[in-house]
């Protein structure tokens, strides 16, 4: 048994390098950018109007005019214009490009319009109101770094250098595997002794949250079943997440089968609570990741987010998320487990602060819901006091 910051490192040090695609516009939002991207022009690309108004050549004040005659109107997309006589105007509408031979727009609000002339009614500054070319970047300056998640915001940088398609990290073709004789299906009304997959199916929606739309399987606890199962899974899939099968009892025989099929062992069982039987590994000649969960729901569903989240943002180039929260109560750890305990989060003048959730054990499966994540206490010979900055794992994004 290893402790787990062993563990932890071990997962990140077999992240796989799953390669990049390219996929539409649209389709890239929440994927992970495999390529920098470059303003293909100067931003904004010429001299822009911020407001409705009259665009005028500023000498024209400096000469003591204040009443302009109106040459003609331009609006948002139309080429650029150009001012015939200095002393007059023209009007300009928002986004529209400033026209030759004027430096300085003036809005509506300022001035007096009547029978062709704008009148100015209020002081102004040269060169007020004017989005002026290049002024955000200039063409060819790094927009967006590669390994940056795209939402909403990168879409908008996108489109507008014109990447109608766009290079991003694939994500891994994941199975998500029960195993055991006990589970029913979600529609099924289970026996006594029977219970539902729900396991599976946290899994799935957590996966879907990542954009991973994986395979489910259910293996019964059959050595020759399980072994023909496995074989195929780890020929097609890049990822394989297991819950249950990896403890001590006589029907768990996943350690057992991963080391017929050649899935190298790269530990088994952590200084941990919720989580101790946790099995990893490498099928090297596929390059399969294998993560073992223990069956028991809240084992299985903060292993997930405790190990597997940041294995793939490690595989995606993605920053590891470090988050910190502080204790609404004082909490004694015993040597030599690590402890991941649920907590409910509240933003209490800038600072978060986590109460414990009760919860029954591992297979309280109810508390997930009403928690939003794990804190995680290393163990220690004092306790963690009320106020302590302690690390969280979010459960929610």
């Amino acid at each position: 048994m290893i402790n787990f910051d062993e563990a932890y490192n071990l997962v990140l040090e077999h992240s796989l390098d799953i390669g990049i695609e390219k996929v539409d516009l649209p389709t890239s939002n929440g994927r992970v950018l495999a390529e920098a991207i470059l303003a293909d022009r100067d931003f904004p690309p010429f001299d822009r109007a911020t407001k409705d108004g009259i665009a005028i050549n500023y000498a024209a004040i400096e000469k003591g005019l204040k009443n302009f005659k109106i040459e003609a109107v331009i609006s948002a997309g139309m080429p650029q214009q150009k001012l015939g006589d200095s002393s007059n105007c023209m009007e300009i509408m928002t986004g529209a490009v400033v026209p030759e031979n004027a430096d300085t727009v003036i809005m509506y609000e300022y001035l007096d319009i009547n029978d062709g002339y704008a009148a100015l009614t209020k002081e102004i500054v040269k060169g007020q109101d004017i989005h002026h070319k290049g002024s955000d970047v200039i063409s060819g300056t790094v927009l967006l770094d590669k390994n940056v998640r795209i939402g909403a915001a990168e879409i908008g940088v996108l489109a507008s250098v014109g990447k109608s398609e766009v290079l991003v990290k694939k994500l891994p073709k994941v199975c998500v595997i029960s195993t055991g004789n006990e589970l029913v299906e979600v529609s099924e009304t289970p026996l006594p002794y029977q219970i539902r997959k729900s396991n599976t199916a946290s899994l799935f929606a957590a996966l879907q949250m990542q954009l991973i739309e994986a395979e489910r399987i259910h293996l019964k606890d059959n050595k020759e079943s399980i072994g023909k199962e496995l074989t195929h899974i780890l020929k097609t899939f890049d990822v394989v997440l297991l819950s249950g099968g990896v403890s001590k009892g006589k029907f768990d025989f996943i350690p057992e089968m991963m080391e017929s099929l050649e899935v190298k062992k790269v530990f088994h069982r952590v200084a941990q609570r919720p989580g101790k039987p946790f099995w990893f590994g490498i099928q090297e000649t596929q390059k399969t990741v294998v993560f073992s969960f223990p069956g028991n729901p809240v084992s299985t569903f903060a292993s997930y987010h405790i190990y597997f989240l940041p294995w793939l943002r490690k595989s995606l180039g993605l920053m590891q998320k470090k988050e910190v929260v502080l204790l609404e109560e004082s909490i004694e750890v015993k040597l030599p487990i690590t402890r991941f305990v649920q907590v409910k989060t509240q933003n209490r003048k800038g600072a978060i602060w986590a109460t414990l959730v009760r919860e029954n054990g591992s297979g309280d499966l109810t508390s997930l819901a009403h928690s939003d994540g794990f804190i995680c206490l290393g163990p220690r010979e004092t306790e963690y006091e009320k106020g302590e900055p302690v690390a969280f794992i979010s459960t929610k994004s």
